[in-house]
């Protein structure tokens, strides 16, 4: 693999763009290799790198098809059904819990 050419935060050529702003153009690497990279100077720490793609020869987005986004709908929904109570909590359940507010934090619930 050749050396790819290394630009400082917002010295990029045009003609470059990273993921998401490919996405936000409604496009997609496509498979092709990475042209170039970003990187951006941090104090105590090494740069933050960023990949840059070429946007001409990126491709559309592919569209979601019926059973992808039935398929997220179903998993979305699981990610809001408390393991405890069994019902819709109305909002993702954090992993930190483990379980809707209302069973993690019973005795506060019956204060309010």
């Amino acid at each position: 693999m050749a050396a790819v050419p290394v630009y400082r935060w917002r010295l990029a050529p045009d003609g470059l763009a990273t993921r998401r702003q490919l996405r936000a153009r409604g496009l997609r690497p496509g498979g092709q290799d990475v042209a170039a990279q970003l990187e951006r100077p941090r104090r105590r720490r090494g740069p933050l790198v960023a990949y840059l793609y070429s946007i001409e020869q990126a491709k559309p987005v592919r569209l979601m098809t019926p059973a992808k986004r039935a398929a997220l709908a179903k998993a979305n929904a699981a990610r809001r059904i408390c393991p405890e109570c069994r019902r819709d909590a109305g909002y993702v359940i954090p992993p930190s819990l483990g379980m809707c507010a209302t069973c993690a934090f019973p005795d506060e619930q019956r204060a309010a």
